[in-house]
């Protein structure tokens, strides 16, 4: 097994990718009100900032800010993966490694994690995560997709509605991950 290491720093802000481990389910989507009833419950219990936040069917990308000191982003998840989860019907194919630790097979074990180092690296995320929807595919306009912190930052006049245009008038090349 890997040795893997994640970056910890206390009040840091992070960018996240998680997913489902199947990529071709709509859970996501087709389960929103519950996904925001279970981040708004763990906001309450462990707090922390949601700079943006994308939903796509079958996974999400966020920026979060910690509180000061605190570095905790795993329990975080680990509390919105287990609340989701257990309030879905068992109807996912569990692997006997599943079934063994008693765990869901709804989410893939592992997510993707990046401490934002300076103010280009945020802008850069910030920007990747609202552009996401129209990489995918999902709309042809960012303002189009309705599981997007990209409404929020319209309102706060951080990007004008027409931000990034339409896909096609853009290299949507030019946005990786």
């Amino acid at each position: 097994m890997s040795n893997y290491r994640r970056a910890r720093m206390p009040g840091g802000t992070y960018f996240f990718t998680v997913n489902l481990r199947d990529r071709r389910d709509n859970l996501l989507v087709r389960e929103i009100d519950l996904l925001r009833t279970v981040v708004r419950t763990a906001k309450q219990r462990h707090p922390f900032h949601i700079d943006a936040w994308v939903v796509l069917p079958e996974h999400m990308h966020c920026l979060w800010t910690l509180p000061p000191g605190d570095r905790a982003y795993a329990d975080r998840w680990k509390a919105i993966k287990f609340a989701f989860s257990k309030r879905l019907a068992n109807a996912e194919q569990r692997t006997d490694i599943h079934q063994k630790r008693g765990e869901r097979g709804i989410w893939q074990r592992r997510y993707w994690e990046h401490l934002i180092r300076d103010d280009l690296d945020y802008q850069r995320h910030f920007d990747y995560i609202h552009f996401n929807p129209v990489k995918h595919g999902h709309v042809q306009c960012v303002r189009d997709w309705p599981y997007s912190s990209f409404h929020r930052a319209v309102r706060d006049g951080i990007y004008p509605v027409d931000w990034a245009g339409n896909a096609s008038e853009n290299d949507a090349g030019n946005w990786g991950e």
